[in-house]
């Protein structure tokens, strides 16, 4: 049995953030990205991306086309890159061990809610081959769009919002997440932090969170005290 992981309170709700972490989408925009910014000579690698993860998609178009010194702006950056990205979503595929995670966790009774950046739109192609999966498993789904959601990460509003719609207090909420902007705005918001990294990502990016994993498949809710 994999060892109980070491939290300062115990936790009663779990806060997922989407690409990265239950979808595998983030190879999506790496592949859109650098053929974009390649056909400028230029080239997107995880000393950027790791900048942009989590953040809204403007936030993250406006520092890239500053970083690369790109001859775009960053409107029409996203207007390329959104079209792109449509013919690939439906496509996507759960992260290893995230349906499973997901699935143990809500047999057992834990609240669960999906705060992402995504919008409505997007949303709706990256889980078009998921709907079930989603509907079982989360209580909630908080969207980048959500009116409600004034600023993105690594302001804590999207995990605020998660958090009222569970019925929860956010002390006792674990957010997920592989981004640092999300770290830091679970944090903000009041919650622990599980974070999955990317194996391209400098894991030192992630020392302020709880708990760093490699994978969701190394989880279980065991080891979450759950």
């Amino acid at each position: 049995m994999r060892r109980r992981v070491s939290l300062a309170r115990p936790v009663a709700y779990v806060v997922f953030d989407m690409d990265g972490v239950l979808l595998d989408t983030e190879r999506f925009y790496t592949e859109v990205t650098q053929a974009i910014v390649g056909r400028f000579g230029k080239v997107f690698d995880w000393s950027i991306k790791g900048n942009m993860l989590g953040r809204p998609a403007l936030d993250s178009a406006r520092y890239l086309v500053e970083r690369l010194g790109l001859p775009l702006a960053p409107e029409a950056y996203l207007r390329e890159r959104e079209a792109m990205l449509e013919r690939l979503f439906p496509d996507a595929r759960p992260m290893p061990g995230a349906a499973e995670l997901t699935a143990a966790l809500a047999a057992r009774g834990v609240p669960l809610a999906v705060a992402t950046s995504s919008n409505a739109r997007l949303f709706a192609l990256k889980t078009q081959r998921h709907g079930e999966w989603f509907r079982r498993a989360f209580s909630a789904v908080v969207l980048g769009d959500d009116p409600r959601v004034r600023r993105g990460k690594p302001a804590p509003d999207i995990f605020l919002v998660a958090a009222r719609e569970l019925g929860a207090d956010p002390a006792a909420c674990l957010a997920v997440e592989d981004a640092p902007a999300g770290v830091a705005a679970a944090h903000a918001a009041g919650m622990q932090v599980l974070a999955v990294p990317d194996p391209g990502m400098d894991r030192g990016r992630f020392c302020d969170a709880e708990v760093v994993v490699g994978s969701l498949a190394d989880v279980t809710p065991a080891m979450l005290g759950l």
